[in-house]
């Protein structure tokens, strides 16, 4: 019997994915729920299983950009898993070289082919080709006329590529690469941020040295009591984000057509690096998680995104977004907003730094905070509150973000 493996649907509104890797050839024989591929949809990358036992035909080439619900694969159910195939491909090199015996032919000599002649055409570029290299500002003299007496024609100014330069010698190959499904559509995404939204990025300061003070009396006992899982800087952020949004609900709105639409709770978005590039997965309702149920959450995501394992799902929503370029080493940026998300906040690195303390310098681990806000539908009070609301809940952890209860918040 020969089955018909299709596309499923990876989510609703995805109607297509593009064959990424298959991780058979074809004709092997593949077992009931093997992943025979990796396929890219405009969300994530997923793994396609085998419905069934038997020998896979593949109907789709690598690369190939496939209708939802279309044939890929054949599957030959009735086939039997095949053993000692390797004698059978030994007894085949053998049989080649008997096939290949023919009488030689002479072979006719190949002669070169004579150099163009070269007339007043030759590198004399057509009055289109001339206007096209004047718009790429490229010499006609570095272009090899294919026309007529070497003419220079329109073709050969549309593929003409500007000089890199003088070469002085070592390596310099280029390589030329089609864009995953995935990194086409966040490049969409990303456009359209910065063409359809009016995007402006307000900065603030964080005194981390409160957090450390409490990391650093409370992370072993953590650890300890929570299975390994480690008190990061994430939990706090992350709280300290659901309290502002509370306290900022247009912060925590989208628009829709001429409507906003607000939300009483916190969807936080979390951007991850995974190997197939940014990831956003969503910590769902983080208003009503503890400092261990985000920790939890954050690190089981980021695990399904290292590992290729991220869902759709698990992407889809979020009502605001927290990135941190810190961990790369960032020490300022811009953040572009998450469509159709109104704000984004940005996490530096830690510089320790001289600051004003009650009329004196002192030296204190800082951190640059930056919120990404379209003005759209966010006003200029809102954006600033809301961040210094969030430096609030960072330099006061205790007070604001555990009710002057570490032990209890941190579930120890």
């Amino acid at each position: 019997m020969i089955l018909e493996m299709k596309v499923p649907s990876p989510g609703e509104s995805i109607t297509e994915v593009e064959i990424a890797t298959w991780l058979v050839k074809d004709g092997d024989y593949v077992e009931k729920d093997q992943a025979i591929a990796e396929v890219d949809s405009d969300k994530a990358t997923l793994e396609l299983p085998a419905e069934a036992s038997g020998i896979i035909t593949l109907k789709a080439e690598e690369g190939d950009a496939v209708a939802v619900g279309q044939v890929v694969c054949l599957i030959d159910t009735s086939a039997a898993k095949p053993e000692g195939s390797a004698p059978a491909k030994e007894e085949k090199k053998e049989e080649a070289p008997k096939a290949e015996v023919k009488k030689e032919e002479p072979k006719a000599e190949v002669k070169p082919a004579p150099a163009a002649e070269k007339t007043y055409a030759t590198g004399t570029p057509s009055p289109a080709a001339r206007k096209i290299l004047d718009e790429k500002n490229i010499e006609a003299s570095s272009v090899t006329g294919t026309g007529k007496g070497g003419r220079i024609t329109k073709d050969d100014a549309v593929n003409a590529k500007a000089s890199m330069g003088t070469p002085t010698g070592g390596n310099r190959g280029s390589e030329r690469t089609k864009l995953s499904m995935l990194r086409r559509k966040v490049a969409e995404r990303l456009v359209a941020a910065k063409n359809e939204t009016a995007m402006l990025t307000t900065f603030n300061e964080v005194n981390m040295t409160p957090i450390n003070l409490v990391r650093n009396e409370y992370k072993d006992a953590f650890k300890a009591k929570h299975g390994g899982l480690s008190l990061g800087y994430m939990s706090f952020f992350t709280k300290a984000v659901t309290r502002a949004l509370q306290l900022y609900p247009d912060v925590n709105s989208m628009i829709d057509g001429q409507e906003k639409i607000s939300y009483d709770f916190c969807d936080i978005s979390v951007a991850v690096s995974g190997p197939k590039g940014l990831m956003v997965p969503v910590v769902r309702n983080a208003e009503n998680l503890s400092f261990r149920g985000i920790e939890s959450e954050i690190k089981r995501l980021a695990i399904r995104a290292r590992d290729g394992q991220i869902t759709v799902d698990d992407m889809t929503g979020g009502t605001f977004t927290i990135s941190n370029g810190g961990v790369f080493g960032s020490m300022l940026s811009t953040p572009i907003i998450n469509p159709p998300q109104s704000g984004i906040l940005g996490m530096h690195n830690i510089i320790e730094r001289p600051i004003a303390v009650n009329g004196k310098v002192e030296i204190h681990p800082m951190m640059y905070v930056a919120l990404s806000y379209d003005h759209r539908i966010i006003d200029g009070r809102e954006s600033v509150g809301f961040l210094v609301a969030v430096k609030e809940g960072l330099e006061n952890p205790v007070e604001l973000l555990m009710d002057n209860n570490p032990k209890k918040a941190l579930e120890l």
